[in-house]
């Protein structure tokens, strides 16, 4: 593995567009894009309730941001709120359907969990729930076709699957993949999910849960996002924080918020390249 970045806050929301690796540095409210020799870009996004802060872009490139509401940001630079919806990650598809997912509860608060949802807000503003009973929604992703959508429920430990319809609704929900601790995934080109193990380490795995590749981390970092681009060939690129199992999670954030800046990104070539789209 090579180091791409260190120093900071909680490097989460991976995303591979436009030729750049861009991502949410939590804490520090930045939106960042990095090129593969490490050159940086910030974006000053202000956006309240950073542990919900996710990004994408619509069919034609306007970037979208969640939190506290899911908010578009126009090229004039003005920002219009698509949803007053807080949410977590969120997911595209080619006609501009949104597919959010959350849940309703406080979880760096501590608070007792809540099942999560995943909600589709149509490009002409509405918006209605198309799944339910999600154990801690966490990254998304869609297949090049738009016709499988794969979600991360983290406290189940799996991959969760659903067809999607084409007015956008979710059926035929079943496991991808189990016995893992995911959180942000990314897809790759031969349909294959690269996700986090739940200790020190991610997994490419198949549909049925075969474990096709295996990269461990170092103790305590934890991989929260990743996702594949092309800096000069196929690249995974693992977005890290210093993370302690055995302690809690009101800790182990109140430490990233005292400055601890321990977030890194590393890359390693992979064979397979990210999934089309």
């Amino acid at each position: 593995m090579k180091l791409l970045i260190d120093g900071l806050a909680m490097p989460e929301s991976a995303r591979w567009h436009d030729g750049r690796l861009w991502f949410c540095n939590w804490i520090e409210q930045q939106v960042v894009s990095i090129d593969a020799d490490g050159k940086t870009e910030y974006l000053d996004v202000p956006v309240k309730n950073l542990m919900g802060w996710s990004i994408e872009w619509t069919p034609d490139g306007r970037l979208l941001t969640t939190g506290d509401k899911l908010r578009r940001y126009e090229p004039d630079g003005s920002v219009t709120v698509l949803a007053d919806q807080h949410a977590n990650e969120l997911v595209v598809d080619a006609r501009g359907n949104i597919y959010l997912d959350g849940a309703d509860f406080d979880f760096s608060g501590g608070e007792a969990p809540k099942p999560g949802w995943i909600r589709l807000v149509t490009p002409d503003g509405a918006i209605r729930e198309v799944a339910g009973q999600i154990e801690f929604p966490n990254g998304m992703v869609l297949t090049p076709d738009g016709r499988t959508l794969v979600v991360a429920e983290s406290f189940a430990g799996r991959l969760t699957a659903f067809d999607v319809q084409p007015n956008g609704d979710l059926t035929n929900r079943r496991v991808y993949a189990g016995n893992l601790g995911p959180d942000g995934i990314c897809l790759d080109a031969e349909g294959a999910i690269w996700s986090q193990t739940g200790s020190e380490g991610v997994v490419r795995v198949a549909d049925g849960g075969e474990i096709l590749q295996r990269i461990d981390l170092p103790e305590d970092r934890a991989p929260f996002a990743l996702t594949l681009v092309d800096f000069d060939g196929p690249t995974l690129c693992l977005l890290t924080s210093e993370w302690h199992l055995n302690d809690s999670i009101a800790n182990n954030l109140a430490r990233l918020r005292s400055g601890a800046h321990t977030g890194q990104i590393h890359t390693i070539p992979v064979a397979v390249p990210p999934a089309a789209g």
